[in-house]
């Protein structure tokens, strides 16, 4: 008798991304949907939560059905398995309406709920593009809301070894792009402009980059480039390829030092990158040319929020033991700990 497939749904609504994905097993993605609000917050230069979370209301249901419909699933109280949902950390009114919906469904449905850490989901997105991706490993995780270096001891067991004192790397991206008047989001253009500029034109900090820790500040780069910004504009010369090539390349060096720093301290070289700015192509260019590390890189697609990777650390989770009740509620400040 052939073995029924497992199925997961997962929902992902942290921020200003809804997803939805269903996964077969702990890797095949059978489909993955995300409706983008970039141009919903592009005026006001960030996301604004209230208008992030009225989205998500209208957007959550119909891209649920849509992504049941492309994986081939007709009857989702039968053949859907188990429902995983972002639980923290994000936005208040965000995370609700993730929340509630998987709720629904899974009392609707009959079926197993399981919050997941939006960390934790990231770590997975490696697992999914790279199912022989086994701890130990080390995950640099940089986003616009997060900078955290996470050694993985085991899928459950998580130590964070270090993160940033203040601004992420991709929120100073967004604020040096915002002074340039590049948009929203900053960090893909930041990175196409870099890609034509010369990152030795200028000299910027490199943040923390002697300090004996896993820890990270880019306030000080920050406000370093908008000095020298200032500084250019009075001269009535404006290299901006030059500045966001230069600005890139202080960040790629504050990001690689310790992520180095934790391979010596841990003796772990097995490392992967996850979140939104793992798609910069500065870092990943960095990443890849050290040839002293295995390392692992998602697709784009995987880099950004999305549904299945909460899917696939839900799927971990289930098979580990753990499970939430209909009592599940958000919590923002959600810390990533150990089962």
């Amino acid at each position: 008798m052939t073995r029924k497939r497992f199925l997961t749904l997962g929902i992902e609504s942290s921020c200003d991304d809804t997803a939805v994905s269903i996964l077969e097993g702990p890797s095949r993605v059978l489909s993955s949907l995300i409706s983008s609000q970039l141009d919903l917050h592009a005026p006001y230069g960030g996301v604004v939560p209230e208008l992030a979370s009225r989205d998500h209301q209208e957007r959550i249901l119909p891209l649920v059905f849509s992504a049941i419909e492309e994986a081939g699933v007709t009857e989702p109280r039968r053949e859907l398995d188990l429902i995983g949902v972002t639980a923290g950390p994000g936005l208040m009114g965000s995370l609700l309406v993730g929340v509630i919906t998987a709720k629904a469904l899974a009392q609707a449905w009959g079926l197993p709920l399981l919050g997941v850490n939006h960390l934790e989901g990231h770590l997975f997105a490696n697992v999914i593009h790279s199912p022989g991706l086994a701890p130990p490993f080390l995950t640099l995780l940089v986003s616009g809301g997060h900078t955290e270096v996470i050694l993985v001891r085991s899928f459950g067991d998580y130590e964070i070894l270090g993160c940033t004192r203040d601004d992420a790397a991709g929120e100073a991206y967004d604020k040096l792009a915002k002074l340039l008047g590049l948009g929203y989001p900053g960090g893909p253009a930041i990175d196409r402009l870099a890609g034509r500029g010369n990152p030795e034109a200028f000299t910027l900090p490199v943040p923390m980059a002697d300090t004996p820790r896993v820890e990270f500040s880019f306030s000080g780069l920050k406000t370093a480039a908008l000095t020298l910004l200032r500084h250019l504009e009075k001269e009535g010369a404006l290299p901006v390829e030059d500045l966001c090539a230069s600005f890139q390349k202080a960040v790629v060096e504050a990001l690689l030092i310790k992520v180095d720093l934790a391979v010596r301290l841990t003796g772990v070289s097995k490392v992967a990158l996850s979140g939104g700015v793992a798609a910069n192509s500065g870092l990943r260019g960095a990443f890849l040319a050290r040839k002293d590390w295995q390392v692992f890189l998602p697709p784009a697609q995987l880099c950004t929020d999305n549904g299945a990777m909460v899917a696939a650390a839900a799927y971990n989770g289930f098979w580990r033991g753990r499970r939430s009740g209909l009592e599940l509620s958000p919590d923002p400040a959600l810390p990533l700990l150990s089962d």
